[in-house]
């Protein structure tokens, strides 16, 4: 029942074979993001060309892929074009589910090299086959569509330009490989699409059981309820209500709209609810211009509130553009806030404004294309957007010292742009976006779902980001669907990997979450980040019209207290003592910088070790 093995494929020289994953591999790293890891750290040297052949391009499933109730997920993991570190991502639907059934016993397809004209890359029956794509210039939807046989996961116009964060889409862009720039990647090495054709793996009966039990307990769980009732569109309201939807450009924490783009707009807009194999539905299908589309919350937030659109059909009809393009609709919402927020400023001559859709999806339609110089510039993210100022704008060429970062008009962190929650409503975020391993992402921990309610004490506030980013280090390495992690969160999944015959218990499996954590710290460590890239945005420390901020001295504290509690000395990187706690010293090369400070206790220290063998 164990995956074993790798696909590995290289567009370079046109070939594909098997190889088999070292079973300590398989132990300390799982599958999906811990393994993806592993593969990018020992395969990819310092400083390498994201959008380069030596980059790797991991489509990784898990040891439970198929077997789990809820979504079948994949994880895309490679060197991220927009913030130059680690990047995972991740999508589900009918794609990872077929890519299970093609490869049995495979836990990833790593791709690396560049093919010399465009190609398409088909797995089925265990076998890959590499074959001309003769769609390049289609978009998602289109480049699905002719493959009415199989699931494709495939770039649209944004990949095929390398927009730095361009998406890979699924499901004819029902599903995406969001952030960061999986899509460029892609795009890069010239493949176009992945074709899957297979059938969800069987399931044992012993298995079938603990799958009805988990559907059952997730049914009941509150998270279930939550995503029954209203899946991620019920976070635009929730925001609203406690003063964390940053609204216009981030120059508010509500938005006079939110019901407009909210949960009744949606149900009122929907024409059905998107259902997987299991009993909880998915996401609410809507008709656009576009075509069919199933907005989730990024949407309405970002497309929404983010740029003041206050009608749900407008904000689906955008997100559809975004999806049939491929490419992030939350780096696209910032890309279009920082356009409004810079021509009022006089920055760049541009006649797009708040509210209004069509500007904004010509603007985001430009970007993907990379039409212009200003989409061009805006194409390598808000973060880059400074190097860009119209010559008619009166300033000429920005000046090394002008004032006009990304971070000043629309917050980022580690270059990539912030979602909707503001951390000025929600301090906790502040600390989960800063030390995210990806950049500013809200999906690593979620303090904000509890902290507006119960006041935290700064060390609660460090346990719980934490715990939660080691905890999703475990379940995203499983690939677990993300909603349903919260009921496997007790045992991180012991009892579901003693089943298909791998023995961890929770008390292993923390450790082995930690590791990961680590180990992605160390990656990035060698691509030049450190301590100072663990900060926010001098945005975010300007009061909002309510006159909410994040207090910069409390943050350096509590940022101060995250390393103390993680293990890493003061200046952020992991130290010696710890790397060897983890099992780690085997794995981290010369060129990777270690911590010389003093240990402080880790949860690492309370655990022992499972496998003490270098690798």
């Amino acid at each position: 029942m164990q995956r074993e093995s790798v696909l590995r494929v290289d567009l370079t020289r046109g070939v594909a074979s098997r190889e088999t994953v070292p079973e300590r591999w398989r132990r300390r790293y799982l599958g999906g993001k811990g393994l993806g890891a592993r593969y990018l750290y020992d395969e990819l040297p310092a400083d390498a060309d994201p959008l380069g052949p030596e980059n790797r391009l991991c489509f990784a499933l898990g040891p439970l892929s198929g077997y789990l109730p809820g979504e079948t997920r994949y994880a895309a993991v490679t060197k991220s074009p927009l913030t130059g570190g680690f990047l995972d991502s991740y999508a589900g639907g009918q794609f990872p589910l077929s890519l299970a059934g093609a490869l049995p016993n495979c836990l990833a397809v790593i791709v690396q090299g560049a093919a010399d004209e465009p190609t398409t890359l088909v797995v089925e029956d265990g076998e890959a086959d590499l074959v001309p794509a003769e769609n390049w210039g289609a978009d998602t939807v289109e480049t699905a569509e002719a493959y009415p046989d199989a699931s494709v996961a495939c770039i649209g116009p944004a990949g095929e330009n390398e927009v730095a964060y361009a998406t890979v889409a699924s499901d004819a862009g029902d599903h995406h490989a969001g952030r960061g720039g999986v899509g460029a990647v892609m795009g890069a090495k010239r493949l176009k699409a992945v074709v899957a054709r297979g059938d969800r793996p069987e399931i044992p009966p012993a298995v079938e059981r603990l799958r009805e039990r988990t559907d059952a307990e997730y049914a009941d769980h509150a998270t279930g309820r939550w995503q029954a009732a209203s899946g991620t569109l019920e976070s635009v309201e929730f925001a609203d209500e406690v003063g964390a939807l940053a609204t216009e450009g981030w120059q508010a924490g509500q938005f006079e709209g939110s019901e407009g783009v909210g949960i009744d707009a949606a149900r009122e807009a929907a024409v059905e609810r998107e259902r997987p194999d299991d009993r909880v539905p998915g996401g609410f299908r809507v008709d656009t211009e576009e075509g069919e589309s199933v907005p989730r919350g990024a949407a309405p937030i970002s497309l929404g509130a983010g740029l003041g659109i206050d009608d749900f059909d407008a904000v689906a009809a955008l997100g559809a553009a975004c999806d049939r393009l491929g490419v992030d609709v939350i780096e696209s919402g910032s890309a279009v806030s920082w356009t409004v927020l810079a021509a009022e400023a006089g920055i760049v001559d541009e006649a797009v404004e708040f509210g209004d859709e069509a500007a904004a999806r010509d603007l985001v339609e430009r970007i993907a294309r990379r039409d212009d110089p200003l989409a061009d510039a805006l194409a390598d993210g808000v973060a880059e957007a400074a190097a860009f100022v119209e010559p008619d704008a009166g300033a000429g060429e920005a000046a090394p010292d002008a004032d006009l970062s990304g971070e000043e008009l629309v917050p980022t962190v580690k270059a990539m742009a912030l979602p909707g929650y503001d951390p000025r409503g929600a301090e906790g975020m502040a600390l989960a976006y800063a030390t995210s391993d990806r950049g500013g992402c809200h999906r690593r921990a979620r303090p904000v779902e509890e902290e507006v309610f119960h006041e935290r004490t700064r060390a609660e506030t460090v346990r719980e980001v934490a715990e939660a980013q080691t905890a999703r280090s475990v379940l995203w390495s499983l690939v677990a669907d993300d909603f349903l992690g919260d009921v496997l969160r007790e045992d991180l999944g012991a009892e579901w990997l003693r089943a298909v015959g791998i023995d961890h218990d929770a008390e292993s499996l923390a450790r082995t979450g930690e590791r990961i954590w680590t180990l992605i710290r160390l990656f990035n460590a060698r691509e030049g980040f450190d301590s100072a890239d663990d900060d926010l945005p001098a945005r975010l420390r300007q009061a909002r019209a309510d006159g909410a901020a994040v207090d910069p001295e409390e943050f350096e504290r509590t940022l101060a207290a995250y390393y103390e509690y993680r293990g890493w000395g003061r200046d952020g990187l992991p130290t010696r003592e710890l790397v060897a706690a983890l099992d780690l010293d085997g794995v981290v090369d010369a060129e990777t910088p270690v911590s010389a400070d003093a240990p402080a206790a880790t949860a690492a220290d309370a655990t022992a070790p499972d496998d003490t063998q270098t690798e």
